[in-house]
């Protein structure tokens, strides 16, 4: 991703404040994770099978992916460092890496390093995944703003958060479903596809805004 920025790369020091950033979203999304938890404990039974769902969609998802962009977008918005439309996917994917170095941190001191080599080719790159459809949006939504079109900006920023909370949702449902191990393959190998084409696509379509 970040070879890929051919216009202007970004500072090391912007770099290294989105990791933080995104260690930060980390433990934001744990506090809203514990919350809502305990509230959809309390409003669905855990035998319904709406209980899995909105855990992983509404819970999981919702939480990490809107914390990352708040982190993310606290750093950057208003930065002038953030004056070419690729610099999104740069800044959101950096901001998710950060995050899955805490978490896959987190998963390691509780379920030992094993587990570290197993989300190495999954959770983190799927972080890094989701990040990159942020980051298109976001890039888009800067270029709209820069524009005065308000209100198409305020949308692409909507769907920043909305399409990786669908995608992180559908991640996590499908491999948390038992019997489901072909179909989560396929999808992490559609998903990780995907992602490296639309990075290639934004690289290249990258202009100054």
């Amino acid at each position: 991703v970040y070879q890929s920025d051919h216009l202007e790369k970004e500072s090391t020091q912007m770099l290294w404040n989105l990791v933080k950033a995104g260690i930060m979203s980390a433990l934001l999304a744990l506090v809203e994770e514990r919350i809502f938890s305990s509230l959809l404990e309390l409003a669905v039974p855990y035998n319904s099978p709406w209980y899995q769902v909105i855990l992983y969609f509404g819970v999981v998802a919702i939480s990490e992916e809107s914390s990352k962009y708040i982190m993310m977008r606290g750093r950057t918005w208003k930065s002038i460092e953030f004056n070419c439309q690729y610099d999104g996917v740069v800044y959101a994917v950096f901001v998710s890496l950060g995050f899955a170095l805490w978490e896959n941190i987190s998963y390691v001191m509780h379920y030992g390093f094993g587990t570290a080599l197993i989300r190495a080719i999954t959770a983190i790159p799927g972080h890094a995944s989701f990040g990159v459809f942020m980051g298109v949006f976001y890039g888009l939504a800067k270029k709209m703003e820069n524009r005065g079109e308000h209100n198409k900006s305020v949308l692409l920023r909507v769907l920043s958060i909305v399409v990786p909370v669908l995608l992180h949702g559908a991640y996590d449902y499908i491999a948390s479903t038992e019997g489901s191990s072909w179909s989560f393959v396929i999808f992490i190998l559609v998903l990780f596809a995907v992602s490296f084409w639309a990075v290639g696509k934004a690289s290249k379509a990258d202009r100054p805004i």
